[in-house]
């Protein structure tokens, strides 16, 4: 009798280990929910996919919104912020301030697929969640919209201006920065030249230093600001998600050169959300 109940006790031990773990790999921090085979969060922005208007990029046929890095700013500036301010008090000289705020995320964010890290082919992590791990581990995990939305939270903290470009299978940082002459190339941004790449996915990535396949072509770019969908919304009516008109969506280039026609790419975009579409229905 005493060794079964020993028994149903390990049982209960191990079937509680077993439910921890799944609910982990599910859901990597709170406020998470599961509608069928997506993980939407508190703002209701699903975090598996970047396509349709609940996706963490708000990827259609006509733009993009990178809506999850709203998340993190305005009233709702929490860690990601603070880290962004603590740098802009340490360094008053502006080009080392953008520099340490680079830093930071490439060498604390350690490059990991999101199937290796949370068991999924997509899971896109807001700035406040990366920073949380930071603060808490001394370093982070995370793929490129992960550093990418990271990097646009803390530089707005700093006090720079800061963009989240929209690459096919890719994603990466712009930095107004004009002064900083250690840039391989510069940027235009709706015409305004001075933008800088922030590429923090290789560790020996310096700041300004963008790669070869991205230039001379025009590349879609959404200059960030405190935009912040409401928690609570009236009844009757939706969160305001709905990604801008084409015309408001911003194209960085190098300005030499042929262009790319920006058409082409949002052809690519719109073939991409409808496969997403077709696989979430497909799971259904």
């Amino acid at each position: 009798m005493k060794r079964a109940c020993v028994l149903l006790g390990l049982i209960v031990v191990l079937l509680a280990a077993v439910a921890t773990a799944g609910y982990a790999w599910a859901f990597p921090s709170e406020g998470f929910h599961k509608i069928d085979s997506d993980i939407l969060d508190d703002w209701e922005i699903c975090r598996t996919t970047a396509s349709g208007e609940d996706g963490y990029y708000q990827i259609t046929e006509t733009g993009f919104r990178p809506v999850i890095a709203f998340e993190s700013l305005g009233e709702e500036a929490d860690v990601a912020y603070s880290l962004g301010q603590q740098i802009a008090n340490e360094y008053p000289d502006l080009l080392q301030r953008a520099e340490a705020v680079f830093s930071f995320v490439r060498d604390r964010v350690r490059y990991t697929s999101d199937i290796d890290e949370f068991g999924s082919e997509e899971f896109a992590q807001n700035a406040d969640e990366l920073a949380a791990t930071i603060v808490e581990d001394g370093s982070g995990k995370g793929d490129c919209e992960d550093m990418a939305v990271l990097l646009a939270v803390m530089y707005k903290a700093a006090g720079f201006r800061s963009a989240i470009m929209l690459l096919s299978e890719h994603t990466a940082v712009l930095v107004y920065l004009p002064e900083y002459n250690e840039a391989t190339v510069f940027f235009e941004l709706e015409g305004e030249p001075g933008w800088i790449w922030a590429e923090a996915t290789g560790k020996n990535n310096p700041l300004g230093w963008a790669p070869d396949e991205y230039l001379d072509m025009e590349i879609p770019a959404y200059e960030i600001s405190a935009e912040i969908p409401p928690y609570e919304i009236p009844a009757g009516e939706e969160a305001p998600l709905t990604p801008p008109p084409a015309s408001e969506i911003a194209f960085a280039g190098t300005g030499e050169g042929a262009a790319s026609p920006p058409y082409l790419f949002f052809i690519v975009i719109g073939l991409l959300w409808c496969l997403s579409l077709l696989r979430r229905v497909s799971k259904r």
